[in-house]
């Protein structure tokens, strides 16, 4: 007898929904509690609590039914076979357009086209809701509905371009590969990775925003010294206008070997009045390649892509894990997507792992900054991060520990006031 893969899939999938509902709903309980926690107490003002607690609170509810419909959506699309339906639908349409439905990069092509549609229709509400709703009533969205539309175009047509001829290379990889189809799909993987870090920044990130110099003055003169007194190959020095589509702020570094650049979002700026505070802020991302977790990062995610690599060239040819979804063909993506599925479970725990990690990383980052005398702005700009973006200040231990990349903001400056005490 075959095993149910499409059966337990589903049935992981609504485990994992009622274990996230728990998780949440406890997130929800201590975003409702009254009062700052302890440590925060005449550090944060009241008002910005009560705008934070009121801004979470919207986001979580918001959360809740989009996860519903998600769950709902997700387990009908699996257990009913629409995804074969469509399939086959998408074949009958190149024929009925004079194309070759026997081509399988045709075939699929037409397939993702569909599937793009559908996910564009499907979460356009939630998108304007979050955005023009919720972002907008607590006074971070920025953006006109004809900047939010534009965007969503410039998206779907740079997919457009980019997507189909990779497709079409990994479908001839799989086709052609062998007994190394692991190692050429994750070199060709890995190859797309490093392509796309450099030309993200440089030819696609300024179709969605404007990029200047950071102008001359004490604030680029202090990152600069930062940056020389690291030996950090600092090229270019940028402001995002963010402000354009949101108040939310940010700060990141990017490049390869020699060539790095810094981007401040001018919402930083503007917040962080003290010139001390996104330095410190700065300093805590040079943390990070100081100290290789960039690198560390980019390493685990390679190992992790050619071990899923490896395991899908394990089922590819498995006959019963596509008849359990209903699919009597065995095209490549298909195959991607049912694997991707069935290793839900190891991802899940490769996704907390990497958390766990990261959220080290923040601390190590943290103590970085520390030890270059940033201690007290440092802890004044997360402070000034954290009540201006309106980031929960009641959190719950469950559920920051299985969602949050980074500490909250109670852990950090404890473990930023603990170095202090062991320093004195």
């Amino acid at each position: 007898m075959a095993f149910p893969y499409m059966e337990a899939v589903v049935g992981f999938m609504i485990l994992v929904y009622i274990f996230e509902c728990y998780l949440d709903k406890r997130q929800h309980t201590a975003l409702k509690l009254p009062t700052l926690p302890q440590p925060l107490v005449g550090v944060i003002s009241q008002e910005k609590f009560e705008k934070s607690r009121a801004y979470s609170l919207d986001k979580s509810n918001f959360h809740f039914v989009h996860e519903l419909v998600t769950i709902l959506t997700d387990s009908t699309i699996l257990y009913f076979g629409i995804l074969p339906w469509f399939w086959k639908r998408s074949g009958e349409f190149l024929g009925s357009a004079g194309f070759n439905a026997e081509n399988e990069i045709l075939h699929t092509l037409a397939f993702l086209a569909g599937v793009m549609f559908w996910s564009q229709i499907t979460d356009l509400p939630f998108s304007l809701y979050s955005t023009f709703v919720i972002e907008a009533r607590h006074g971070f969205n920025k953006q006109t509905v004809w900047l939010f539309f534009r965007d969503m175009i410039k998206g779907i047509a740079l997919a457009i371009v980019i997507g189909p001829p990779i497709l079409a290379a990994i479908i001839i990889i799989v086709q052609k590969g062998g007994p190394y189809l692991a190692i050429y799909l994750w070199a060709f993987m890995l190859i797309i990775s490093l392509v796309m870090m450099t030309i993200y920044p440089v030819l696609i990130a300024p179709l969605f925003n404007k990029f200047t110099p950071l102008p001359e003055g004490d604030l680029r003169s202090k990152i600069e010294n930062l940056a020389s007194s690291l030996k950090f190959p600092l090229k270019k020095l940028f402001v995002v206008d963010g402000s354009t589509r949101s108040s939310h702020s940010n700060a990141y570094m990017y490049g390869f070997f020699k060539n790095k650049r810094i981007v401040l979002y001018d919402t930083l700026i503007q917040q962080c009045k003290n010139e001390e505070e996104v330095v410190a802020v700065i300093a805590h991302e040079l943390g990070h390649w100081k100290l290789n977790h960039t690198m560390y990062s980019f390493i685990a995610v390679q190992i992790l892509t050619l071990l899923q690599f490896g395991g899908y060239t394990l089922v590819r040819n498995s006959k019963d894990l596509f008849k359990s979804f209903g699919f009597d063909t065995q095209p490549v993506l298909i195959g991607l997507i049912l694997f991707q599925h069935t290793v839900m479970p190891l991802q899940h725990l490769v996704s907390f792992s990497l958390n766990l990690v990261s959220r080290a990383f923040e601390f190590q980052a943290d103590a970085f900054a520390k030890k270059l005398g940033y201690a007290t702005p440092l802890r004044a700009g997360l402070i000034k991060l954290q009540e201006e973006n309106l980031s929960a200040m009641n959190t719950d231990p469950w559920y920051s520990a299985y969602h949050y990349s980074h500490p909250p903001l109670v852990e950090r400056l404890a473990a930023i006031d603990e170095a202090d005490k062991k320093t004195d």
